[in-house]
């Protein structure tokens, strides 16, 4: 992840970014030898493939969006399909340019960046993996140590959140539902604020308190390495990081992260 003081920027969406700042340049090259018609033909290819993409995200993990129907509208938290939107793409540029001599180098274009897109998010994904710092201890709003260690032999998520940040108030509520009646425990660790403030908030926002524990010393911050929030860790049973979304999380890529770990 980049971060930018206490905000963060997942790596793997820059990495898609990039990708398709690539396409595009390419695309800008393609069409200066074979005509303007191509360049439109991407940029419709680009944006044809990036609503396919969410729309085949938002069908494969509909029982999630049925909770929480705005939530379709909310791109950035994430939720793309990456297959769907890419065929949909090349669907789009065939289509536009299936009698113009652009196709072919078009197409390449499509692939190259797509692959080389898809090859380093998965190197991303891999490299994320990483062991749980042993020793982690939070305390509960009542005061009572809770040892991570202790949990080592089951699946967990932490959230790492705290009051003064804007995406982590507005996943609370929905992370606070999750976690009342999620077969995985989820953690709601709150990063360097007493009790005091962490009551009043939950409090004035009418949420309830039992998975909510504290960080006072910001301990878990050097499990993912940086002071970006909110952030989710998905720990496997041998206390193995899987997965990690920094920024606000949707709850279809929560419950997605909880299936994976199952």
């Amino acid at each position: 992840m980049i971060s930018i003081g206490p905000l963060a920027l997942a790596l793997e969406r820059l990495i898609a970014v990039l990708g398709i700042i690539i396409f595009m340049i390419a695309a800008s090259w393609i069409s200066r030898r074979h005509g303007k018609d191509s360049d439109k033909a991407a940029w419709y290819a680009l944006l044809i493939g990036l609503v396919f993409a969410r729309v085949g995200y938002v069908a494969q993990n509909w029982s999630s969006y049925a909770l929480d129907p705005l939530n379709i509208l909310y791109i950035w938290q994430g939720g793309f399909s990456p297959l769907i939107g890419l065929a949909a793409a090349a669907i789009a540029l065939v289509l536009f340019l299936r009698k113009s001599s652009a196709l072919l180098p078009m197409g390449l274009a499509l692939t190259g960046s797509a692959a080389a897109t898809l090859i380093a998010s998965s190197l991303f994904i891999i490299s994320a993996e990483q062991p749980l710092p042993q020793g982690l201890e939070f305390q509960s709003l009542s005061g009572e140590v809770s040892a991570l260690d202790d949990r080592k032999g089951k699946p967990f998520v932490i959230n790492l959140w705290a009051t003064w940040c804007p995406p982590c108030r507005r996943e609370m509520p929905m992370m606070v539902e999750e976690a009342a009646r999620s077969p995985v425990p989820i953690i709601l660790a709150n990063q360097g604020e007493d009790v005091a403030k962490v009551k009043e908030w939950l409090d004035s926002q009418r949420l309830t308190s039992a998975d909510v524990l504290l960080d006072q010393n910001q301990s878990a911050i050097a499990a993912i390495g940086s002071a970006g929030l909110p952030a989710t860790l998905f720990v496997d049973s041998k206390g193995i990081i899987r997965a990690q979304h920094v920024g606000e999380i949707s709850r279809a890529a929560l419950l997605a992260g909880i299936r994976d770990l199952e």
